[in-house]
């Protein structure tokens, strides 16, 4: 009975197994759909392709290139080879001018044809053709350019009014997010690629720079062409790749949206970028530099020099600590620059700055970026920086005399001491600290004599400060650096 007993129990279990298994199943298909819905995971891209490529060019420039003069031979004169060179040289044409021809991509913006790409891709060029998508062609006259953020602004002159697509919220991007890029890339005509956001806020080598990086297959011959979100808005400009070889790798950048719209507007208004100009050299506050001035974060953007223009007409100091500008808060120089610049020239606003622990309120009227003759740069890099210890040994102090000023050509206006000579072995040297460098100012005042120099020493450790504020010249150039205080 037992072995019938069990054949039993195994027959009335292989339905309620399968079963189970089905609704196993049946629960892991529905599990996988909902988190390929929640992931955003199109089903296709082609709708989206289809809806916005009318709006996506191929630009051709042409540009006349002065001719070669022809082979030159390099023959001494009475060689048997002489004539032979010379008759060479005659059957050449030279002078003579030749055109060169170049690719890149765009977009239309507006039903009347404006059409927005990098400026590498138009510059220097005297003829510029648009190719658009259902098969014709038209000349194009440049509006304006913005070689800061390598964007263009071009205008063509169509009978119908031209499909164009709209600009996106950059900072609404998320990184995963899906993307798609068109163009022209390598001249092989339209073209789609897709990715995803890789990373965000990436800077290359401009001031304002702040690039979107995707894997989309981004090539030469793409730049200028736009990078779409999921809702057929532009939020990039697609504009450089990183690549051993010139092909794609998955590292492409493409200039935010939010940049590209605030110079393609002053572009179209009046053909060229009107940034704010605040007038000051700044640099980033780190945390010895944080202690070193009393501040409770490493954060806003410190003031190493003032020359004349707004920021000084308004009362700005070397040593003061911006931060918040115009109602914004500032937490490096990098922000800052951009803020500025995107403030309207002629503004008058409210600029919060930290001086000597105290916070104050200063009112700035910005100039213009483009007039100013011989500016300062917005934002210059800070002096390498090391761990806050330093052997003061390590350094060799004197005070400024005529002979030393003549040998480190320092200007008679400037006052302090000479940095004669630096361990290497010291931490001052790792600070970046040189022989010949003048060190003006100590703890925000100006030092003249060594005794000075040990008086601000003195004070800072009364104070319990680890570190003490120095203002550095070099070739003229200031900059602070904070250095220890620890005891040997």
């Amino acid at each position: 009975m037992k072995p019938q007993s069990l054949a039993l129990t195994q027959d009335r279990a292989t339905p309620l197994r399968m079963f189970w298994l089905t609704t196993l199943s049946m629960v892991l298909i529905v599990s996988q759909t909902l988190m390929a819905q929640a992931r955003g995971v199109p089903e296709s891209f082609a709708d989206l392709a289809e809806r916005i490529s009318p709006a996506v060019v191929n630009i051709t420039t042409s540009t006349v290139v002065a001719g070669r003069t022809g082979p030159q031979g390099i023959v001494p004169e009475g060689s048997p080879f002489e004539d032979f060179f010379r008759d060479f040289q005659n059957r050449g044409q030279p002078d003579r001018p030749r055109r060169s021809s170049a690719l890149g991509s765009g977009f239309v913006i507006s039903e009347d044809g404006y059409i927005v790409t990098n400026n590498h891709v138009i510059e220097g060029a005297d003829e510029i053709t648009i190719e658009f998508f259902e098969g014709f062609e038209l000349p194009a006259e440049l509006v304006g350019t913005d070689p800061n953020t390598d964007i263009a602004l071009l205008k063509v002159e169509a009978d119908n009014p031209l499909k164009f697509v709209s600009f996106g919220n950059s900072d609404n991007a998320r990184v995963g997010d899906w993307v798609m890029a068109m163009g022209n890339p390598l001249g092989q005509g339209f073209s789609v690629s897709a990715g995803i956001v890789s990373a965000r806020n990436r800077a290359l080598s401009g001031t304002y720079d702040d690039y979107i990086q995707t894997d989309a297959a981004i090539n030469r011959g793409n730049s200028g062409g736009p990078l779409f979100n999921m809702d057929g808005d532009v939020i990039g400009v697609n504009t450089a790749i990183l690549s051993p070889n010139g092909g794609s790798i998955g590292i492409g950048f493409s200039m935010a949206s939010n940049v590209v719209t605030k110079v393609v507007d002053q572009l179209q208004e009046f053909g060229e970028t009107r940034r704010g100009w605040l007038g000051v050299r700044i640099q980033d506050v780190t945390p010895d530099v944080a202690e070193a001035l009393g501040l409770d974060a490493a954060r806003g953007a410190l003031v190493s020099d003032v020359p004349e223009g707004p920021a000084m007409d308004a009362g700005m100091k070397a040593g003061d600590v911006i931060l918040s500008f115009d109602g914004t808060e500032v937490e490096d120089t990098r922000q800052l620059v951009r803020v500025v610049a995107n403030t309207p020239v002629g503004a008058t606003v409210r600029v919060e700055v930290n001086r000597d622990g105290e916070t104050e309120v200063l009112r700035v009227t910005l100039g213009r970026r483009e007039e100013a003759q011989g500016a300062v740069p917005a934002a210059a890099p800070a002096m390498p920086e090391a761990p806050t210890q330093l052997d003061l040994l390590g350094l060799t102090l004197a005070p400024l005399t005529d002979d030393i000023r003549a040998e480190l050509e320092v200007d008679g206006d400037i006052d302090g001491l000479a940095v004669m000579n630096v361990d290497e072995t010291s931490q001052a040297f790792e600070k970046g600290l040189r022989a010949g460098d003048v060190i003006t100012e100590a703890g925000q005042s100006p030092v003249k004599s060594l005794a000075e120099f040990e008086e601000r020493i003195a004070e800072a450790r009364d104070e319990g400060r680890k570190s003490l504020l120095l203002l550095v010249r070099r070739a003229g150039d200031p900059r602070f650096l904070a250095l220890g205080l620890e005891e040997d």
